[in-house]
């Protein structure tokens, strides 16, 4: 079946990243998927949650917050703060880039500080929380080197780099970093986290009104990695011409 941008199958939608987007977090990140544009960015407080504290743990933390601002869709969502409550979906998309991002970072490495790692949906045409996360896992490298840089940091603290992409089965055919026409419409959703060591760090999938068989699955898979791995490319080429 012909995609909706005429993209093949297994052909990712133009993908870029922009460092230092905005100019006061320790570094930001503007990642783009086609017509998908995510603000990531990472701030520092020299300060710890009080659980964490409490129980004694070893090191820093790293929390995340994610929202879609109003004008991101055709039309303005209501922003959450003036709900007065978090959608289930922004909580479990932040939750979500919260656990990508501790998976490759050693907290015990940290200093008692905490890295605020915020995603601003800029606009939205699918796959938010895989450009969210790929943007994010690159504002959290640039500013691990800064903090270096300036004696923040005595000790490397992240492990391997991380990205994400979306998968999906639409009418039988597996497909690459979904648009919003698409996502909407597929049989199956997907997304998947990797480590730039091909290590999976999180698998989010579901048949909507389908089911989907193991060799589905693979195929799925396999056109994950292809995406990660040009997404991964991409996020070099950024941290090669950073400061």
């Amino acid at each position: 079946m012909s995609r909706a941008d005429k993209r093949s199958n297994d052909e990712m939608r133009p993908v870029s990243f922009q460092a230092d987007f905005q100019l006061h977090p320790a570094a930001s990140v503007l990642a783009v998927f086609g017509h998908t544009r995510v603000l990531c960015s990472v701030s520092v407080s020299h300060s710890l949650p009080r659980w964490r504290k409490e129980q004694g743990l070893p090191g820093g933390w790293l929390t995340a917050e994610y929202q879609m601002l109003p004008g991101a869709t055709h039309e303005r969502s209501e922003r959450e703060v003036s709900r007065g409550k978090l959608s289930g979906r922004s909580a479990e998309i932040q939750r979500l880039i919260g656990r990508s991002l501790r998976a490759v970072l050693e907290l015990a490495k940290l200093p008692e500080i905490t890295m605020h790692v915020d995603c601003d949906v800029i606009d939205a045409d699918g796959g938010t929380r895989c450009a969210a996360i790929s943007g994010a896992g690159l504002a959290l490298e640039l500013a691990c080197r800064r903090l270096q840089k300036q004696g923040v940091l005595s000790q490397w603290p992240l492990r391997e780099r991380v990205a994400a992409v979306s998968v999906g089965l639409l009418q039988g055919e597996a497909m690459l970093d979904l648009c919003y026409e698409e996502d909407a419409a597929a049989d199956v959703d997907m997304n998947v986290v990797m480590c730039s060591d091909d290590r999976l760090v999180e698998l989010q999938g579901s048949g909507e009104e389908a089911s989907f068989s193991e060799e589905e699955l693979a195929k799925m898979l396999q056109l994950a990695k292809k995406g990660l791995r040009q997404i991964l490319a991409a996020g070099e080429e950024l941290l090669a011409k950073a400061n």
